[in-house]
């Protein structure tokens, strides 16, 4: 295993050199085994109580942990300097396709960039980011992903007092949005630019030589920023803290915290309850996406003219539309365009507020419609029937307008609604029995998330709805 270190030799001055704090107790709680294959890692990392790397009490050769600097707005407002307070770039895997790979260690201990924080993570949140990065990797939308969990002795105080966690995180690059804005902002262009380069040579090579680079790889951050919410938005997801430092110029789902997945439907769900104005509720997202591309390219106007700044943001509606478009037509079985699928829609998700439908189980339900009967499977999950009635009707017709099988129909709309999503409630029952040194539920829920479209791999107790105490649970920027 070859392990490189691009950021610390490339940009001086981007960057604290220090090595992780040791969690007091640490121990490995559990691991990716598949991605662990994937990057070709070698059993004896995790056997037993595991290597050091994954609770800062040892480095694998060639690593040489960094703490990143960056800046960022918070809630809309500018926030000045952040980084990394309590994750370090360990280094980059370099594997034998010629990708490289981030190693991020987070809990990993204080940086200069800690703030008024500990540099502690804490078993809770640490849980939830593992689940929910696998699950949306599963659900087939661009994250970090998740390697090892360790988990240790050390008491950690949040709203109350916890235990102490470390979560090695896994991704193409951790470059952020925020990034470009601590250069801008600080009055030095000339690292934007060459934190551009640096972007574009190690994930854009197909441009380098390009003319019009900066603009070409502007667009495509554009484009990737506006295909990752369309696909959060089908999905029912919501991430909860859409700071322009939480947001990747890979168009990765990056910082896991006050996430939440819809239970009944509601298009202002607000996941996070330290979002007291709702800025970031579920309907909101397509929104601050735009407005935080917006900021990154007020940092990046020293390399692009307005109108061509302009000209690459001009693409995000489309871009949204054009996937949110293409996600939604699947969930319905609609295998073709039409003018009036957006009102089966907008109808549709109008009755699901109404009857506070299941957003997951409802659309699955859906999958299940046979075009030839005149009553769905779905009818008898609504009070008001002649409404659904009359929705089905001109439903029915636009399948019957496409001609073709149930089966095929079926199949699409089963590979575009899961029968499982990362619940809070799921991820509460499993924090809970982590917290009590027992992985069964962990691996159970994990190994579940995988699959989350094959329903006969999943438990029937995963795919219910949600009890009421599992609606209520309040998830914060702390988690």
């Amino acid at each position: 295993m070859q392990f490189i270190n691009s950021w610390q030799q490339t940009l001086p001055g981007f960057y604290t050199a220090l090595d992780p704090t040791p969690l007091a107790g640490g121990r490995l709680c559990y691991h990716n085994d598949a991605l662990a294959q994937e990057m070709g890692l070698d059993a004896a990392l995790f056997a037993g109580q595991g290597h050091g790397v994954w609770y800062g009490a040892a480095l694998l050769p060639g690593m040489s942990p960094l703490a990143q600097v960056y800046s960022g707005h918070q809630f809309g407002v500018w926030a000045g300097q952040l980084g990394d307070g309590r994750g370090l770039l360990l280094g980059e895997q370099q594997l034998a396709d010629g990708r490289k790979l981030d190693w991020h260690l987070k809990g990993a201990g204080l940086t200069p960039y800690s703030r008024m924080g500990d540099g502690r993570a804490v078993i809770r949140s640490s849980v939830r980011e593992f689940l929910a990065s696998e699950a949306l990797h599963h659900l087939g939308i661009p994250t970090t992903r998740a390697l090892a969990l360790a988990i240790g002795d050390e008491p950690v105080q949040r709203e109350t007092r916890e235990r102490g966690a470390m979560l090695m995180r896994i991704a193409d690059s951790h470059l952020r949005f925020g990034h470009f804005e601590h250069f801008y902002y600080g009055g030095e262009p000339e690292k934007v630019r060459q934190l551009a380069d640096y972007a574009i040579h190690h994930h854009w090579p197909q441009l380098e030589q390009e003319a019009d680079r900066y603009l070409l790889w502007f667009t495509d951050i554009v484009k990737r920023t506006a295909s990752l919410i369309a696909q959060w938005q089908s999905v029912g997801f919501a991430h909860g803290v859409m700071n322009t430092d939480n947001m990747s110029i890979l168009g990765l789902t990056l910082d896991y915290g006050p996430y939440g997945f819809l239970d009944d439907y509601n298009a202002d769900f607000i996941c996070n309850h330290s979002d007291y104005q709702g800025r970031y509720a579920f309907s909101n997202q397509p929104m601050i996406g735009l407005w935080n591309l917006n900021r990154l390219a007020h940092a990046l106007s020293g390399l692009l003219s307005t109108e061509q700044l302009k000209e690459a943001l001009s693409h995000y509606e489309s871009e949204l539309m054009r996937v949110w478009g293409e996600k939604m037509r699947a969930k319905l079985g609609l295998l073709t365009a039409d003018a009036g699928d957006n009102a089966i829609l907008t109808d549709l998700l109008a009755l699901m507020t109404a009857e506070h439908s299941d957003y997951t189980l409802t659309f699955r339900l859906l999958s299940e419609t046979q075009q030839a009967e005149t009553r769905s499977p779905l009818r008898d999950e609504f009070i008001d029937r002649d409404a659904f009635d009359r929705w089905y009707h001109g439903y029915r017709q636009r399948l019957l307008q496409d001609g073709v099988s149930d089966a095929q129909r079926q199949a699409v709309m089963k590979a575009a609604n899961p029968a499982l999503v990362l619940r809070n409630y799921l991820a509460q029952q499993v924090i809970d029995e982590v917290e009590q040194g027992e992985t069964a539920a962990l691996a159970r829920l994990h190994l579940a998330l995988q699959q989350p479209f094959n329903e006969a791999a999943i438990s029937p107790e995963l795919r219910q709805r949600p009890p009421e105490w599992g609606k209520t649970l309040e998830v914060s920027c702390s988690s």
